[in-house]
C-alpha cells in the first residue's frame, strides 16, 4: 500500500534522474576524467550492498604495489569541503566509514569531499600523488568519469523486484547498469547453483564489455574493542555467553543472523544507518547489557559502529573488558577472485606505466 501511494512521486523522481543522465550522456553537463586511474565503487540502490568491505578488498589488493588514496563524501560529517582524514580525526569531522578505513589502513591516504572532482584535484596536488584513487559510493556522482566503474547489487534484493525512490530502494532505473564495467552480486550464500548464476546474469542484462562476479561476506573472530577485553580464539565457546549486539548499519539482518549462531542468548540494540550515538544511547546500551540473564556476557558491534561508539568515555572497566567487534571481509566465489584481481592490477598497472612513459618522453623533449 505504501509503495502504491508513493508511486506518483517515484515517477517524478525517475523523470528527473532520466533527464539528468541524458544531459551527461549527451555531454550537455560536464564530466571530468583524469589521467590517473580512478575506480568507483557504488550501487544503484540505497545502502547495504557492502561498499566498505569491497573498498577495503581493493585497498588490500593494491597497497603493496601502488600508492592508494580513497575519496568519499563523508556521509553525515559536520564539516564541509575537502578534508584529509587522520587516525586521530573525530567521526563528526570525517564520517564513520572514512575514519574506519583510515584506522584500519594508516598508510593509505583517506580524504572526504562532497565534490569528487575537487577532491581528486586536491589529492593530485600532493608531493607524492597517489597512483590510484578509489571513489566510495560514486556511481551517481557523474561530475567525474571513473576509468573503472564497479557496481554492487545485493543478492537477496533483486533489482527486478524493486522500484525507484521513494516507493522502493532504486536510485536510478536498472538500465543505468550499462555505465558499469564490473558488476558484483554481493552477500551471496557460500555456494550458488549454475542455473541461479545464469538467471542473475540474465536479470542484469550484461553487455559484452561487462564482467559479472559473485561475492560473499566472511565474518572473522571477535576482536577486543579495548585492551581490557581478553582476546578470543577458535577455542573460545561463545555459546556459553549472553550477547548484546549493538549496530547502526544499513542491512543489519546479516550480522544478526551470524551472531545468533554464536550464542543461544542474543539481544539486539538496533539503530539507523550512520546513527550518531548520544550519551543517552550509550546509557541505554549499558542498561540492555546488564539485563542479559547470563552472568558471562559480552557486547558485540561492527567496525563501522566502533568509531561512533568509542567517542564517549562512559564505559566502565567491566564494560571495556566485555566489548568486541566483528570484522568482515569479502570473498569471491568459485576462485573468481584471481580473475578480478588480475583485471584490477592490469588496469592500474597499465595506466601507471603509460603515465611514466609519457612523463619520461616529456622530460626528454624538454
Amino acid at each position: 500500500m505504501r509503495r502504491l501511494l508513493l508511486y506518483p512521486v517515484s515517477l517524478i523522481y525517475g523523470m528527473v534522474m532520466a533527464i539528468r543522465n541524458s544531459l551527461y550522456d549527451y555531454k550537455l553537463l560536464k564530466s571530468t576524467d583524469f589521467e590517473i586511474p580512478v575506480i568507483s565503487i557504488g550501487n544503484i540502490t540505497v545502502g547495504g550492498t557492502g561498499k566498505t568491505p569491497h573498498t577495503e578488498y581493493l585497498i588490500r589488493l593494491l597497497k603493496s604495489q601502488f600508492r592508494v588514496a580513497t575519496l568519499s563524501r563523508g556521509y553525515k560529517r559536520k564539516t564541509k569541503g575537502y578534508l584529509e582524514v587522520h587516525t586521530t580525526s573525530d567521526v563528526t569531522e570525517a564520517g564513520d566509514e572514512p575514519l574506519q578505513m583510515k584506522k584500519k589502513f594508516p598508510s593509505v591516504k583517506v580524504s572526504v569531499c562532497e565534490n569528487r572532482v575537487t577532491g581528486v584535484q586536491n589529492l593530485l596536488k600532493d608531493e607524492m600523488p597517489p597512483d590510484v584513487i578509489l571513489l566510495d559510493d560514486a556511481f551517481q556522482h557523474r561530475k567525474i568519469t571513473p576509468g573503472l566503474n564497479i557496481l554492487l547489487i545485493d543478492y537477496n534484493k533483486p533489482l527486478k523486484d524493486d522500484a525507484l525512490l521513494p516507493a522502493g530502494r532504486l536510485r536510478e532505473k536498472p538500465g543505468q547498469l550499462r555505465r558499469a564495467n564490473i558488476i558484483i552480486i554481493t552477500k551471496c550464500p557460500n555456494e550458488i547453483a549454475p542455473i541461479t548464476r545464469r538467471i542473475m546474469a540474465k536479470d542484469v542484462s550484461l553487455f559484452p564489455y561487462q564482467e559479472l562476479f559473485f561475492t560473499t561476506m566472511v565474518y572473522g573472530q571477535l576482536c577486543p574493542v579495548f585492551p581490557e577485553a581478553p582476546k578470543m580464539d577458535l577455542f573460545t565457546d561463545t555459546r556459553q555467553m549472553g550477547i548484546l549486539l549493538v549496530t547502526g548499519i544499513a542491512a543489519p539482518e546479516y550480522i544478526i543472523q551470524h551472531v545468533n549462531k554464536l550464542s543461544g542468548e542474543v539481544e539486539t540494540s538496533i539503530f539507523p544507518d550512520h546513527h550518531p550515538y548520544s550519551e543517552s544511547d550509550i546509557n541505554m546500551i549499558i542498561r540492555d547489557f546488564y539485563r542479559l540473564k547470563n552472568p558471562r556476557k559480552i557486547i558485540v558491534t561492527t567496525e563501522k559502529d566502533l568509531v561512533r561508539l568509542t567517542r564517549f568515555d562512559l564505559f566502565t572497566h567491566e564494560l571495556k573488558s566485555s566489548m568486541y567487534y566483528l570484522p568482515v571481509q569479502v570473498k569471491f566465489l568459485d576462485r573468481e577472485g584471481k580473475l578480478f584481481d588480475k583485471k584490477i592490477l592490469e588496469y592500474v598497472g597499465e595506466n601507471k606505466s603509460n603515465r611514466e612513459l609519457f612523463s619520461r618522453k616529456i622530460k626528454r623533449q624538454g
